[in-house]
């Protein structure tokens, strides 16, 4: 994700992400036309008059600065300091940190931060230590009383029931603070995953590598596979071709010394009368 939004992601963001609007639905609520909203919003975009900043900006109770990128609050350019509540260390740290900042705003304002605050604090202040420390005290003292009184043998099904219900306080509050965080990291990531700087899911590199090994696995001579495969590598659709054309490539391929298997004459010839698996254009 971009760190920071351009005048297009902006405008697109906020009538997307904010109001749900089509082009057509602003351009009736705004006055604007719809081919100029559209053009604002384009990779190719050049310029905006004046009239239209101000008409969106009130539109969507954003600031004209916000819109023009030059500020990255929407709502509170005055906001002061103070009112934040934060030390000079992290004030610091938010002006000079080489983080991406947009990701930051995005965490505070996803809906299960507060939790992962509140279980965080849980367990920064131990607020829920003593009833950990009761209930395993219980659960181990039942199960030394078993032990006592039965003697079970090794590796008894109750007494290991006993021993595993004991809470790590720990691995516990590790495992629901990563889970909090996993959510919100996930759910962000989903917000992106159309935009221009996410990587593909599947990378083209293994595009083509899979539709090499479809290539191959195809029915045919070691030759028919290798013309299929020379084919794909540039992108050629193998059903574009005629019978000529695929009998020709793969006896242009024969001369290379990369193709080391003798073609197969009687293949050819069945593929030229009709009787080969190449069907006939």
């Amino acid at each position: 994700m971009e760190t920071k939004l351009t005048i297009q992601e902006r405008l697109k963001d906020l009538r997307v992400v904010d109001r749900g609007l089509s082009l057509e639905q602003l351009a009736e609520q705004t006055g604007l036309s719809k081919s100029a909203l559209g053009k604002y919003e384009s990779e190719d975009f050049k310029d905006i008059s004046p009239f239209a900043i101000v008409t969106l900006a009130k539109f969507y109770g954003v600031s004209a600065d916000y819109l023009l990128g030059l500020t990255e609050q929407k709502n509170h350019p005055d906001t002061a300091l103070s009112e934040l509540h934060l030390s000079d260390d992290a004030i610091e740290i938010l002006k000079n940190g080489k983080f991406n900042k947009r990701l930051l705003s995005e965490i505070l304002c996803h809906p299960d931060f507060q939790k992962l605050m509140l279980d965080t604090e849980i367990f920064v202040d131990r607020i829920a230590d003593m009833r950990i420390n009761d209930l395993n005290t219980l659960l181990e003292a039942v199960r030394q009383t078993v032990i006592d009184k039965k003697n079970p043998r090794d590796n008894d099904l109750y007494i290991r029931t006993l021993e595993l219900a004991q809470v790590n306080e720990d691995e516990y509050f590790g495992h629901v603070i990563h889970k909090d965080m996993n959510r919100i990291i996930r759910d962000i990531r989903e917000t992106h995953k159309t935009d221009t700087t996410t990587a593909d899911v599947a990378s083209p590199a293994f595009e083509a590598q899979k539709k090499l090994q479809e290539a191959m696995n195809l029915e045919g001579s070691d030759d028919e596979k290798k013309a299929r495969a020379f084919l794909v590598t540039y992108g050629i659709d193998y059903e574009a071709l005629t019978m000529d054309e695929f009998v020709t490539l793969i006896d242009i391929l024969k001369k290379s010394k990369y193709m080391k298997s003798p073609y197969n004459q009687r293949g050819k010839r069945n593929m030229v009368h009709g009787k080969g698996k190449r069907k006939r254009k």
